[in-house]
């Protein structure tokens, strides 16, 4: 149980000292979504992310209500999608980059991370075609976002 003194603490940090909780995160596995086509798993990529995040913007907004504090940023992770586009026969990944916009604007939050790739033990054909489409993807507007905070809170390539 809460005692009085703990619970005007937590106000005085509200009012005086700005306290908010920075993000919540959803995170989502996107392995299902391999497809050879790469048009079919872009519609699964954005089918799935809309269907799972849905309520996530709404849900966050609740918590603020209910308990008084801010969150800054509502955001949704992925698998990391050259993970799930190396299933698919295409040359071009920025077709997998739109979808993750895409489906971050449709269920309205902040940023969507996972337009990546797993290289510290090496590069796969995947890989190399994932980073060949950054420059592209990062002139979409949740991908510029994300990127942004990205950098701002750790370097890009340790």
């Amino acid at each position: 149980m809460l005692s009085r003194n703990d619970i005007l603490e937590t106000i005085r940090m509200i009012d005086q000292q700005h306290l908010d909780i920075r993000t919540i995160t959803m995170g989502i596995s996107l392995l299902s979504c391999a497809d050879r086509s790469a048009e079919r798993a872009c519609e699964k990529i954005y089918d799935k992310i809309s269907c799972y995040a849905e309520r996530l913007v709404a849900t966050g907004e609740e918590i603020e209500r209910e308990f008084g504090i801010p969150i800054v940023n509502k955001r949704v992770s992925v698998t990391p999608i050259a993970l799930v586009a190396a299933a698919s026969e295409t040359e071009d990944y920025v077709p997998f980059a739109k979808a993750l916009d895409r489906a971050a604007k449709n269920v309205g939050v902040n940023f969507i991370g996972g337009f990546s790739a797993l290289v510290q033990k090496g590069m796969t054909d995947a890989d190399r075609k994932l980073i060949a489409a950054i420059p592209e993807a990062r002139a979409l507007p949740h991908c510029r976002r994300s990127q942004a905070w990205r950098s701002q809170s750790r370097p890009a390539f340790p």
